[in-house]
């Protein structure tokens, strides 16, 4: 039952067990707002009886404060169990939802934006947090207590009994009837409002080229379509729900006016007395209450499914997995026929064969499209293989859990990600546990001493979100920082001065010529003088090794690698 409710509702194994405790509280709570009403009832039957006496009125009072006690004790029951147990369950699915993203291959990211990822974790697991701490438990508690107490019913009178539950399936069956309608409304909700995310969240970022090219109007334009249009699914979406919700409540009251035409029936027949009359109005108009609320937590309990499935496709996802030990012998990265195709079905690599040594730079060069930046990811693990086998110092990478295979790896990409903290945080990001003293001296080598003085708080300055307070050669000289302090056997460049000025990028050339020794290089190059010092340079064009041998020799013997540099020596030749 635990592993179902697990699976049904996206929880964790405490999760579950905390639902099950909460239904539970949900049910005794209803049943404890029962108790005045026999309390009530049994008022009726005295006062019709001759009145109330003394010791009768002690009894009441007494009924009365333990009634009220009873409701206190059930109510903070059910308020620890539902409410306090679901948040703690929203921060367990969060965290478990981000711990899955963090092993799952990066192939699965090429399917889903950001917008929509954000919205799982943080969309979705509110949308859950409200089902769990307001509607599953109250669903199952008022479907439990109301069993119970029409099965109480049926030992008085099962003739009066029908009459008051006759209605109770016909109303949960419109309800249920609407299951794939609100579904389906509830998914389109969901596209439109991801939708709306992803375009602010796309409004925001782009914002400087939109101004550059005076296109703010026709993009909010664009922008207040899908506002609309998701504000117009959740109409959409609350009228559905409404139609049959409505529907389904009208029903019951049906209910009430079968107990009191058959109550009256059987009242003038004289098969049924007063007070039994009386308690079964006093039962019915209870019992409906709490009904209605479920029919809502149903309705609410159903929509949920598209968010529980889109947090299950995560959850459900394939993670990598390999040994947490290093086997290792060398460095040196070898690539044997390695052939490899994102998820859309195209094709990257083919057949990619080639050797990149230990103390020797690699790199990596060939027209746009051609696999460069592929082949880097796959020799980090970033995506598996479909064919060949990709090994470093022997040891095959695909048996090795990616963040230990990662512990070989200082990785300099183009585009540098920084966070809204200090630079000495920033570049400690290459090794948690380093003390300051260690990220001083990565910093000295980075050449990151000449920026970060010229700042209020030296390293301890606040950089802004991504970086924002630096420019392009600073943020990138923190990049190379972490690598140093990583200092890790095998180095990958993504071409990391190829959109700086001079003066940046003989600093960074500088700080790299220091990191790269005695290591093993994969450097993606676009810059042909980039290559010209490197031991050995890959070709790579439609997804094979069209060429590869040390520059010299490709100059003599190549025909793509000539031309490409013929190409930028013209290129560098033109002027305005």
């Amino acid at each position: 039952m635990i592993k179902r409710l697990q699976r049904r509702f996206a929880l964790s194994r405490q999760g579950a067990v905390d639902l099950i405790k909460g239904c539970a509280a949900c049910v005794l709570q209803d049943i404890s707002f029962m108790f005045p009403v026999g309390l009530l009832y049994s008022l009726v039957i005295d006062m019709m009886s001759g009145g109330v006496a003394g010791s009768r009125i002690l009894f009441y009072a007494t009924g009365v404060l333990v009634c009220l006690a009873l409701i206190f004790i059930a109510t903070w029951f059910q308020y620890n169990a539902t409410y306090l147990a679901t948040y703690v369950e929203s921060g367990v699915r969060r965290i478990s939802l981000a711990e899955r993203l963090r092993k799952i291959p990066l192939s699965f990211f090429g399917k889903k934006d950001l917008a929509d990822l954000t919205n799982s974790i943080m969309g979705d697991c509110a949308t859950l947090e409200t089902a769990f701490s307001h509607y599953v438990p109250a669903l199952a508690g008022s479907l439990i207590s109301t069993t119970l107490i029409a099965l109480c019913l049926f030992a008085y009178d099962w003739r009066m009994a029908l009459a008051a539950v006759w209605v109770l399936p016909i109303a949960f069956a419109i309800t249920l009837f609407s299951a794939r309608i609100q579904e389906y409304f509830n998914r389109k909700a969901v596209a439109a409002n991801v939708a709306l995310e992803s375009g602010v969240q796309e409004c925001i970022e782009s914002l400087r080229d939109l101004k550059a090219n005076n296109a703010e109007d026709a993009y909010l334009k664009g922008l207040d379509e899908k506002i609309d249009a998701s504000e117009k699914r959740h109409i959409i979406t609350e009228l559905g729900t409404a139609l049959f919700v409505v529907s389904s409540t009208l029903i019951l009251k049906f209910g009430i006016a079968a107990v009191a035409l058959v109550g009256s029936a059987l009242l003038i027949r004289g098969e049924i007395d007063v007070p039994l009359f009386f308690m079964f109005l006093l039962v019915v108009s209870r019992l409906y209450s709490p009904l209605e609320g479920a029919l809502q937590n149903l309705a609410a309990v159903i929509s949920t499914r598209t968010n529980i499935n889109r947090m299950n496709e995560i959850m459900d996802h394939p993670i990598q997995t390999g040994s947490t030990r290093l086997t290792n012998a060398g460095c040196d990265i070898v690539f044997d026929h390695v052939g490899f195709a994102y998820n859309t079905g195209e094709t990257v690599l083919k057949d990619v064969s080639f050797t990149a040594k230990q103390g020797e730079v690699t790199a990596l060069v060939g027209p746009s499209g051609g696999g460069k930046t592929t082949v880097s990811r796959l020799a980090a693990r970033f995506w598996d293989i479909n064919k060949g086998t990709i090994t470093v110092g022997g040891m095959d990478i695909s048996n090795v859990e990616p963040e230990t295979l990662l512990s070989l790896y200082s990785i300099v990409f183009q585009d540098v990600t920084l966070f809204n903290n200090t630079i000495m945080e920033n570049i400690r990001i290459g090794r948690k546990d380093a003390s300051d003293e260690e990220v001083l001296a990565a910093a000295r080598l980075a050449n990151c001493e000449e920026f970060a003085a010229r700042l209020p708080q030296g390293y301890d300055s606040m950089i802004g979100e991504n970086g924002c307070e630096l420019s392009g050669g600073e943020r990138q000289r923190i990049s190379i920082a972490r690598a140093f302090l990583k200092n890790a056997p095998i180095i990958l460049l993504d071409e990391a001065t190829a959109s700086l000025d001079v003066e940046n990028e003989t600093l960074i050339q500088s700080a790299l010529s220091r990191l790269i020794k005695d290591k093993t290089v994969l450097v993606i190059a676009h810059r042909m003088r980039t290559v010209s010092s490197a031991d050995k340079v890959i070709v790579l064009a439609d997804g094979t090794v069209a060429e590869q041998g040390p520059p010299d020799e490709l100059l003599r013997t190549g025909t793509i690698y000539p031309h490409m540099v013929e190409l930028q020596r013209i290129s560098q030749s033109w002027g305005i």
